[in-house]
């Protein structure tokens, strides 16, 4: 799935200029950037005791065109000088993954990289960590969290960050300390109210928290440039329509980078069976207060809580709106259901928004199964158990190309939409 937003200037150049000379090719800057992250993670082998560079490849989203560091199997990558360049075949959804593809366990990234370098090597040590998540024990998690779209979670999420961009800030130990035990007030709190969340919570830490900490350890940043780069996150992610998916880039490698100057290689003391939550209070010896309510209310002004607390009020309240809304267009009224068979998705993790017991609402979505490929741009209804999507009635239907208000159904032989009563749904032929 898409991991993570960058903004760059580096542009596909492939064209002539209008001198009539040829302009140089990404080529050249991505056998530069294979290098860079290659030497980076030699140096740091040390962190998981393994060099975790490995099969790589960047993607234009556009072209679909892809530069490899290696070759595949099936001999679509052809070797360039230092790289090798293909097409990625449309089947195969674009995002920032590890992903088993034509013989090898692949880290894939978007074009265009971060032109900040240590932003580049962030990501890419990021998504090589998830190729070698596996062999260094951890499973692949992909967990929600809706708990963290309502308004008691959203706010003591809220207020766990600020006291860790505090705690992060802080000029002596005494300070820090002090930040931490808040950060982990408000987080016993919000297990409190809602009790699997530490349990939900650590699942999604361990797999993308422990993954982005890995990226931050291994990009190079000085002390100062760690402290800017997660504040700056923070403040950055907080903008985000939802946290469900997304919040562990923001806990774990904060706590962790925190963890480093007492323990540096604490990482891998970690194992699957580890609580991330328990262990980061051991490690930083935080004693929590018994009456976790009293204590939070004491110290949440400390953190501009009585903003935050006023914020998440009127969302809470446009929030019940919105999934009237939903409720309507996708359970309500005549839609499509397209049933998975061999389900493979990419979507934007920062914009999903769940919808009560019904699943989850995708703005934006691209799903290709058995039965072919859909695009979604303007909202779909994910049930709970991933068993199938739903979309809107459709607005043309001929053959093999559906198309909808914001989707696009491209249908492969075999299969074809139907009516059944009041729905749509889908017929092997």
């Amino acid at each position: 799935m898409i991991k993570k937003l960058y903004i760059s200037t580096l542009l596909l150049m492939f064209i002539q200029s209008s001198f009539g000379q040829k302009v140089p090719t990404y080529q050249d800057s991505i056998a530069t950037y294979f290098n860079e992250i290659k030497v980076e993670m030699g140096k740091q082998k040390q962190i998981w005791g393994k060099d975790l560079y490995g099969p790589m490849f960047f993607v234009d989203p556009n072209t679909r065109q892809m530069f490899a560091n290696m070759p595949d199997s099936a001999g679509v990558l052809k070797q360039a000088t230092e790289i090798y360049i293909g097409t990625l075949p449309t089947e195969v959804n674009v995002s920032n993954t590890a992903i088993d593809w034509n013989g090898r366990h692949w880290a894939m990234i978007m074009l265009p990289l971060p032109t900040d370098k240590q932003e580049r090597l962030n990501l890419l040590a990021h998504e090589s960590f998830h190729v070698n998540q596996p062999l260094l024990g951890f499973l692949l998690f992909n967990t929600a969290n809706n708990h963290l779209d309502q308004k008691e979670g959203r706010i003591y999420l809220r207020l766990e960050l600020e006291a860790l961009k505090n705690a992060v800030q802080s000029r002596n130990k005494k300070e820090q300390k002090m930040h931490l035990t808040n950060a982990f007030t408000f987080r016993a709190y919000r297990y409190l109210i809602y009790p699997e969340a530490k349990t939900t919570e650590n699942l999604l830490e361990l797999n993308e928290g422990i993954a982005e900490y890995t990226g931050a350890a291994m990009s190079g940043r000085n002390q100062q440039q760690s402290i800017d780069h997660f504040v700056q996150n923070i403040d950055y992610f907080l903008k985000n329509p939802t946290f469900v998916r997304s919040f562990a880039y923001h806990t774990t490698p904060v706590y962790g980078y925190l963890l480093m100057s007492t323990k540096k290689y604490w990482n891998r003391e970690v194992t699957i069976k580890t609580n991330l939550t328990d262990y980061f209070e051991k490690a930083f010896n935080i004693s929590l207060p018994a009456d976790l309510k009293k204590s939070t209310e004491l110290i949440l002004s400390r953190y501009d809580g009585t903003k935050i607390i006023s914020e998440e009020e009127i969302r809470a309240k446009k929030n019940e709106k919105q999934i009237a809304y939903y409720k309507d267009k996708f359970i309500v009224q005549p839609h499509v259901e397209l049933v998975f068979e061999k389900m493979n998705v990419s979507f934007d993790p920062r914009n999903i928004m769940p919808l009560e017991d019904k699943g989850t609402i995708y703005p934006n979505i691209r799903v290709t199964d058995n039965w072919g490929i859909l695009t979604v741009k303007n909202g779909a209804l994910m049930n709970s158990d991933w068993s199938k999507i739903s979309v809107t009635l459709p607005l043309m239907n001929e053959a093999k190309n559906v198309r909808g208000d914001g989707w696009v159904l491209e249908l492969r032989d075999g299969y074809s939409l139907i009516k059944d009563k009041a729905n749509y749904k889908l017929k092997k032929e």
